[in-house]
């Protein structure tokens, strides 16, 4: 526990959003590459988002990978499918005082 006060957290939540339509749900383990070996993290769930018109996600990776913007690799059915590490809340508030 104190090491990982001092060093800071392993892993990080970050919301991930797929390229294409196909979504990526619970399990799904995350790569740094399309060949690489090793994950670096896993989808904890997913589904469509009404409001972004798109599939988003969430999941845990290693600190190292978890800035917005990083590519990244999600295995589904088999396939490599290439994801981006997003800032959440996917949308911002749109409500007014």
């Amino acid at each position: 526990m104190q090491e990982e006060i001092a060093s800071g957290p392993a892993k990080r939540r970050v919301g991930i959003l797929p390229e294409g339509r196909a979504p990526v749900r619970e399990g799904c383990a995350i790569f740094a590459s399309e060949t690489a070996t090793d994950p670096v993290g896993t989808i904890t769930s997913g589904g469509f988002g009404p409001t972004v018109s798109a599939p988003v996600s969430m999941g845990y990776v290693q600190t190292a990978y978890s800035a917005n913007d990083t590519m990244l690799f999600a295995e589904v059915r088999g396939k490599r499918l290439p994801v981006k590490v997003a800032k959440l809340p996917f949308t911002g508030p749109n409500f007014k005082r």
